[in-house]
């Protein structure tokens, strides 16, 4: 029987369909993609 998993993931600098297309190349159904929230990052810890 299929379940309903719903997750989150955190990104730096990536498009909800970037995230989409990846999930799904990788086999991975994906029902929707919501923003929860947004943050600028200090670019000391976006180079990690």
């Amino acid at each position: 029987m299929p379940t309903n998993v719903n997750l989150m993931v955190k990104v730096t600098d990536a498009k909800p369909i970037d995230i989409q297309k990846a999930l799904e190349s990788a086999g991975i159904n994906v029902r929707s993609i919501i923003e929860v929230y947004k943050e600028e990052v200090p670019s000391s810890e976006s180079k990690n």
